[in-house]
């Protein structure tokens, strides 16, 4: 019998097709099991598989991963770096030849973004993001500029349909990236996509899972990121900054504000490309428009300039 390939991005595989690729997997073939499709993932998809010595989550990639600037070997290595850091479950199996990547299920609650409205959480949860990034570093780097720029290439060499003016914000882009170049900061591996649904809170602590973005970053993304994919008040970055750091630095709420605004613009991108090439019931362009709007109004908001003298400033 022919072995499984991953499922295009296009499509879910079946649950024949699930069983045939747990199969595969050396930790998980031949052993009695329960298979859950669990919520969520929408670059692969996500099962449940209990065992007679516990649960694990197996994740299994699309083949079109490249297309959205998805290293899957190294999605593997950043996983085995943040398990060792202790912010994210340990990685159980991967079999690259099938797209499979098996981690420790987490037994707690999937965050949404009225968690992170609240102060314990929050604190909780930017514990987990120093942990992970005080652990070893990536293998890879990421830079949401230089992805960014990818995704248009790929938008533009596809003939994908782009949102109305985005090019209009590009020498916005290009002031951002030198301002914040200017000040160069010293990167730590980071997941680089913490919505709420990547925090896992087990009554105790708080989990970072899914590492398909993740490389080494400057923190400020991350904090960015959080503060943009959660659409938290503004005041909320500004703690996440004093949380993370111990105390106001407001060089780097800037810096943090401006990198949450380069996420909404990049990721409108992977939006586009996804809305093109998916064929899942969900709304990619819709979602993409969200964020484009949000970021629309930060390059025209009476902010912006100021943004960046603050983000070069030092911090006494």
């Amino acid at each position: 019998m022919d072995a499984p390939e991953p499922p295009d991005a296009t499509e879910r595989p079946s649950d024949r097709d699930i069983e045939d690729l747990l199969d595969r997997v050396p930790s998980l073939a031949g052993r009695p099991r329960s298979v859950e499709r669990l919520p969520g993932g929408l670059t692969n998809t996500n099962v449940k598989v209990t065992l007679p010595t516990g649960c694990v989550v197996a994740r299994i990639s699309s083949k079109d991963s490249a297309l959205l600037s998805i290293d899957r070997e190294a999605e593997h290595r950043n996983s085995l770096a943040a398990a060792a850091s202790g912010a994210a479950p340990d990685v159980v199996d991967y079999a690259p030849e099938h797209g499979v990547l098996v981690v420790r299920y987490i037994v707690g609650r999937t965050y949404t973004p009225a968690d992170l409205l609240d102060e314990d959480n929050l604190e909780r949860s930017v514990a987990a993001v120093r942990l992970l990034h005080s652990g070893p570093r990536f293998v890879n780097e990421f830079d949401m500029f230089r992805v960014q720029r990818d995704y248009l290439e790929i938008v533009r060499s596809h003939g994908f349909r782009l949102p109305a003016g985005y090019l209009d914000y590009m020498p916005e882009v290009e002031r951002i990236d030198a301002a914040l170049r200017d000040r160069q900061a010293e990167t730590v591996p980071c997941n680089n996509d913490l919505l709420a649904g990547n925090f896992i809170d087990d009554g105790n602590r708080v989990w970072l899972i899914d590492y398909e973005y993740s490389g080494n970053n400057d923190a400020c993304f991350e904090l960015g990121n959080i503060w943009s994919e959660a659409d938290l008040p503004l005041g909320h970055l500004g703690e996440l900054v004093r949380l993370y750091y111990g105390r106001e630095l407001p060089s780097m709420v800037a810096r943090a504000r401006l990198l949450g605004l380069m996420a909404k613009y990049g990721w409108t991108l992977w939006a586009a490309i996804q809305s093109a090439k998916s064929e899942l019931d969900f709304d990619f362009w819709a979602w993409g428009m969200e964020k484009y709007e949000r970021a629309v109004a930060e390059f025209s908001g009476p902010d912006f300039d100021r943004l960046l003298t603050e983000a070069q400033k030092p911090d006494r």
